[in-house]
């Protein structure tokens, strides 16, 4: 059984991801830093479907933590699906971002990027077989207005994934990213009214955090061997 890590597991979409691994086969590994409830709660609801999944809570902008955290997963054996999920998004204009805006949003998604996948690497290489898959966003690929740091550190991950990808394509690893458009979620409910989505989404609705949750459980599975260094969008046909 195939051990899987999905970073913000406990979000909606994080959740729709681990639900979905756990239906393929995986051991998943339910990140949380300040919703460990909600993690526990999703562990059992996963067990209790006939899958398997335990919890781990640290904050992934923490890079000791997040090693400490990693390493007494590794005594368990090797992690070989990575889920790169966890971010967060504080909104303004450039004019009139706050400094602490800009760094917490890079902090989060590409420092957390580098804090969790560089210990998982070696013991990952040792097997000869892993899938990193990194959630992205729009933002990233068309820009937002409001999102500047956002999108910044998004697309930080495109390179990321690109340069990496090639590093580890001979052994037998991929590392791909996906970019969400509009999923529903609370967070998207509060900020995109059902006129908004209709006037921004071509197929005039909001994607299902399920759909997402396919399409990394794809990019995870074995099928998609031959599939690495891409930036896949599932929007609706927003761009």
């Amino acid at each position: 059984m195939k051990r899987a890590l999905v970073t913000g597991g406990s979000g909606a979409l994080g959740a729709a991801i681990c639900r979905t691994l756990a239906g393929d086969g995986c051991h998943v590994l339910i990140h949380a830093n300040g919703r460990t409830d909600r993690a526990e709660a999703l562990a059992g609801a996963i067990r209790e479907a006939g899958g398997s999944a335990e919890t781990v809570a640290f904050d992934v902008t923490d890079a000791q933590a997040a090693t400490a955290a990693l390493e007494r997963l590794l005594d368990g054996g090797p992690i070989q699906v990575l889920v790169n999920n966890a971010g967060v998004h504080d909104d303004a204009v450039m004019p009139a971002m706050r400094h602490d805006q800009w760094a917490r949003v890079i902090d989060v998604s590409l420092n957390g990027f580098f804090n969790v996948t560089q210990p998982l690497l070696m013991p990952m290489i040792g097997t000869r077989w892993g899938r990193i898959v990194t959630v992205s966003s729009v933002a990233a690929v068309a820009g937002n207005r409001g999102q500047t740091n956002y999108a910044a550190a998004k697309a930080g991950l495109h390179g990321a994934t690109k340069s990496l990808a090639l590093e580890l394509a001979p052994r037998g690893i991929t590392v791909n990213a996906v970019a969400p458009g509009i999923i529903a979620s609370p967070m998207a409910d509060a900020a995109f009214d059902p006129e908004a989505v209709k006037r921004l989404v071509p197929m005039k609705r909001a994607g299902r955090p399920e759909e997402v949750a396919d399409l990394v459980a794809f990019l995870a599975s074995e099928r998609a061997a031959y599939i690495s260094g891409q930036v896949i969008s599932i929007n609706g046909g927003m761009i």
